[in-house]
C-alpha cells in the first residue's frame, strides 16, 4: 500500500511539474515574441532608441505592454483547451448531483494518458458506478421491503379479525395467536435490521471494547435460534475449545446471529451447520458452513452490499441488510469476511484481530 501511494505521489508531482513547465514556456515565448515585436519596430524605423520617440523607459514600458498583450492571448488560447477537461468534470458532477448516475468520464487530449488523469477518471467512474448500483439496489429494496412489510401486517390484521368474531375452538385460537406472534416478530426483526444498519453505518469509532469468551457467545447465539434449526432437523457441529477475543461483544453477537440465521435458512432439511474456530498469526478465524444451494459466483462480490439479495425471486425471508451489517461490524473491528462455495457447501469466514490491536 505504501509503495502504491509513493508511486501515485510521484505521478501527481510529475503532472504538477508538467503544468508548471507549460506556464514557464508560455512566459518565455511571451517575452521572446514581445522582444521580437519591439526589435521589428526598431528595425523598421518605427521606433528609435535614445530619441524622443523612444527613450529607454518608454522602451521598457512598450516591452511590458507588448508582453502582457501577447501573454494574455497565449494564456487564453492555452487555458481554453486545458479547461475543457475541467468543464467536462463539472458537467459530470452536476449530472451526478441531479441523480443521473449513468454519466462516465473519458478524457481526450495531450494529458489523457497520464497516470494521474487516468486514476482520476477511473476513480470518478467507479464512484458513479457504485452510486448507480446503490441507487438500483435501494429502489429494489424499497419495493421489496414495502411488500415484505405489508405481508405480515395484512396477515396480523386478518387473523385478528377472525379472532374478534369468536366461535373458534381453543386449538384454532392458539394457532392463530401463534401466527400473529410469529408475524409480529418477523416485523420486529425487519425493523431492527434496518435500524442496526443505519446506526452502524454512522459509527466510525468502536466503543465498549472488552475481552470475552467467543466460544460461549457463539453457543448462546445458536441457542437463540434453536427454534429455527430444530424445525429443519439440523445438526450442529461446534468446536470444543474455548477461545477469547477483544472487541465489542454486543456488535459481534449480531455478526454470528446473522451468519447462523443465513446458514440455517439455506441449509437442506436434516443437514448440518458447522462452526469452526481457529487462532493463527494473532487472528481468530471463525468459519460457518452449511450444505445447500450455493451462492452464484457473480453474486459473491455483491452480497455484502446493503439491499442486495442473492435470491432474486425473494422466495426466502430477508431484505438484503443482514450481511451488510455483518460486513460493517467486521470492518469496525479491523477484520475481514469472505465467502467460499464448493461441492454444495457454503462457508463464511470471519477473521478478527485476537487482541484488538487494530481497533
Amino acid at each position: 500500500m505504501k509503495i502504491k501511494f509513493k508511486e501515485q505521489h510521484k505521478e501527481r508531482i510529475s503532472l504538477l511539474l508538467t503544468f508548471s513547465g507549460i506556464v514557464l514556456l508560455i512566459l518565455l515565448i511571451t517575452t521572446l515574441l514581445a522582444g521580437l515585436f519591439v526589435l521589428l519596430l526598431i528595425n523598421q524605423g518605427a521606433l528609435v532608441l535614445g530619441t524622443a520617440e523612444l527613450k529607454p523607459g518608454r522602451f521598457l514600458l512598450t516591452l511590458i505592454v507588448g508582453s502582457i498583450v501577447i501573454g494574455a492571448t497565449l494564456v487564453f488560447i492555452t487555458l481554453k483547451f486545458q479547461l475543457k477537461p475541467i468543464n467536462r468534470v463539472l458537467n459530470a458532477m452536476n449530472q451526478l448531483a441531479s441523480g443521473d448516475y449513468s454519466v462516465r468520464l473519458g478524457h481526450k487530449g495531450v494529458f489523457s494518458k497520464h497516470p494521474t488523469v487516468v486514476e482520476f477518471s477511473n476513480s470518478f467512474n467507479k464512484m458513479a458506478s457504485e452510486l448507480e448500483q446503490t441507487e438500483m439496489l435501494r429502489s429494489d429494496f424499497i419495493n421489496n421491503f414495502s411488500h415484505e412489510f405489508k405481508t405480515p401486517i395484512v396477515s396480523i390484521a386478518g387473523f385478528a379479525k377472525v379472532l374478534k368474531r369468536g366461535n373458534l375452538s381453543e386449538e384454532r385460537k392458539n394457532e392463530y395467536l401463534d401466527i400473529i406472534e410469529e408475524e409480529s416478530l418477523r416485523l420486529s426483526r425487519m425493523a431492527t435490521n434496518v435500524m442496526n444498519l443505519t446506526k452502524i453505518e454512522n459509527q466510525t469509532i468502536l466503543t465498549e471494547v472488552e475481552k470475552f469468551n467467543l466460544s460461549e457467545q457463539i453457543r448462546t447465539c445458536l441457542l437463540v435460534l434453536e427454534n429455527k434449526w430444530s424445525k429443519k432437523h439440523l445438526e450442529l457441529a461446534l468446536p470444543s475449545e474455548e477461545y477469547y477475543l477483544v472487541g465489542n461483544e454486543e456488535l459481534l453477537k449480531q455478526v454470528w446471529i446473522n451468519l447462523f440465521d443465513n446458514a440455517i435458512k439455506f441449509s437442506d432439511d436434516g443437514g448440518t451447520v458447522e462452526v469452526r474456530i481457529g487462532s493463527e498469526g494473532g487472528e481468530i478465524n471463525v468459519a460457518v458452513s452449511n450444505h445447500g444451494e450455493e451462492i452464484a459466483r457473480e453474486a459473491r462480490d455483491k452480497i455484502f452490499k446493503k439491499f442486495y439479495q442473492a435470491d432474486e425471486s425473494h422466495a426466502s425471508e430477508g431484505n438484503g441488510v443482514g450481511l451488510a451489517v455483518v460486513k460493517k461490524i467486521v470492518d469496525l473491528h479491523g477484520g475481514t469476511i469472505g465467502v467460499e462455495c464448493r461441492d454444495g457447501t457454503t462457508t463464511f469466514t470471519v477473521s478478527l484481530p485476537e487482541d484488538g490491536s487494530d481497533l
